[in-house]
Order: structure tokens, then C-alpha cells, then sequence
């Protein structure tokens, strides 16, 4: 069986797959294929998690590789802490926010107002927990974690899965932070800034 935590990003799916290294009987990667295309970007092995949120553009195909015979987990948090974490990284090159402003809402990071920051933010929020909530609509092996109360609700996740390791260590791991989102946002802005001032000098 393949298991999938499907998210958001900033909701912890780092320290959930370094828990899940305590399985024995699953391995678990996070994103290791989000950089793949056609039939590799699927391709799993057998009793495998990964977590991966830039699996939210590919639900079509990967319901159509393992649709109803794969266990989902939807990991969330609460909207506006996500939000938050995602306005921190606004000018961070390839973050998720700022690909959602510049490519799909047309709206350059950089012209952008502190507030305007905030809805946008917000806003791919409601879409990508919108867009998980329609996909698990038919799957029956599902479950939803909250990660502010994961050491309530990871081990029905463990015993759902019929997971065989060590728990106690697997709690003990989601208790490290990792991936935390920084106030450095504005060194991406001003460094991309200056470089536009200096090809526009030059040019």
C-alpha cells in the first residue's frame, strides 16, 4: 500500500516524514520526484509515504495511478498560521506563494502591498485545502491531521496503517522543527530589486 500526505506546505510535513522514518514496515521521502515528469513523477514503490505538496497540481494523474488503493493524509493546520508562514516567504525564489502571485494571479511579489501579501496568501490557502477536500471526496482510505495536535492524532495514523516500528520514537521526532519559514523574505526582494536597477543601468 502507498500512502500520500497531501498539503498545503508549512504544516509541518517535514517532521511528519522524518516520524514515519520509524516505520518498519514503510519507507517514506519527502518530495523526492516533485522535480520528475510523465510516468516517473508517480512512480512509488510498494509500501512507501511521501509527502510531497506540490502533489496538489497533479491530483488528475495521481488519482489516475492509484486512485481508491492508496491511504491519503490530509495534513492541515489552522488557515491563518499557514497563511502566515506562506507571507514570510513571499520573495523566496520557487516558493510556492510567490510562483501562485507571479504566474497564476499575474501579480509580481514585488508590486505587491503588506496586505495584498496577506490576501494572497490566504487565498491560495482556501485553494489548495479546497482542491484536497474534492480529490479525497471518494477515497475510503483516508484521514485528516491536524499537525498542532499530532501527537493525539499520529497515532491513529500509525494504527490506521497498521504500522510496525518504533512509536515512541516517531512521537519523540515530530517534536523537531524543520523547514521553519524566516524573516530573511526581504533579502530575496531587495537582491532581486538591485539586480533589476543594474540590468536597467546597463541596458
Amino acid at each position: 500500500m502507498n500512502v500520500f500526505i497531501l498539503c498545503t506546505g508549512r504544516t509541518g510535513s517535514v517532521s511528519f516524514i522524518k516520524a514515519c522514518e520509524n516505520l518498519t514496515n514503510f519507507t517514506a521521502s519527502h518530495e523526492s520526484k516533485s522535480d520528475l515528469n510523465g510516468e516517473q513523477r508517480f512512480d512509488f514503490p510498494d509500501q512507501h509515504i511521501e509527502a510531497d505538496n506540490r502533489l496538489i497540481w497533479d491530483l488528475g494523474r495521481l488519482d489516475q495511478y492509484y486512485g481508491k488503493d492508496a491511504f491519503y493524509v490530509h495534513l492541515t493546520r489552522d488557515h491563518n498560521k499557514i497563511a502566515q508562514s506562506f507571507e514570510k516567504r513571499v520573495y523566496y525564489p520557487n516558493s510556492m506563494i510567490k510562483a501562485y502571485c507571479d504566474g497564476i494571479k499575474k501579480k509580481p511579489t514585488e508590486k505587491l502591498t503588506k496586505d495584498e501579501i496577506k490576501e494572497y496568501s490566504y487565498d491560495l490557502v482556501k485553494n489548495i485545502e479546497a482542491s484536497i477536500a474534492l480529490f479525497l471526496k471518494d477515497k475510503p482510505l483516508q484521514i485528516r491531521m491536524d499537525i498542532d495536535q499530532i501527537n493525539t492524532d499520529f497515532p491513529d495514523f500509525w494504527s490506521a496503517i497498521q504500522g510496525e516500528g518504533k512509536l515512541g520514537l516517531a512521537l519523540e521526532a515530530l517534536t523537531e522543527k524543520h523547514n521553519q519559514s524566516k524573516k530573511k523574505s526581504f533579502f530575496w526582494y531587495h537582491l532581486k530589486i538591485n539586480a533589476l536597477k543594474t540590468l536597467k543601468s546597463i541596458s
